[in-house]
């Protein structure tokens, strides 16, 4: 999987484990990858009130916005890599998913 850190001062390390959860060669959608990869810490559990800014950064009622630190693709989705272990999957509609997956 090709990650691009978009983020001074992100590495690699900075995203642990979470970016090889997902296989270019495996059909499923990166949900369902990331909710079976990723099953010993809880799956894929999507969580409600968060606003996703033109930036990609994003913002929870009475939080500071994240910014993004590192985004791949697997086919048509964009995965956005956070601080704190937080994940977007984004789709071309415009719709999108968090998780924390720490």
């Amino acid at each position: 999987m090709n990650v691009l850190i978009v983020h001074p001062g992100v590495t690699p390390e900075h995203l642990g484990l979470i970016p090889y959860f997902l296989n270019e060669n495996d059909p499923r959608p990166a949900r369902e990858q990331f909710d079976a990869n990723y099953s010993h810490g809880g799956g894929w559990r999507p969580q409600n009130g968060f606003k996703m800014l033109d930036s990609g950064d994003l913002k929870y009622p009475g939080d500071p916005a994240m910014p993004v630190w590192a985004e791949t693709r697997l086919r048509d989705e964009v995965i956005h890599f956070y601080q704190y272990g937080y994940v977007a999957i984004c789709q071309g509609d415009g719709s999108f998913e968090v998780c924390r997956m720490d």
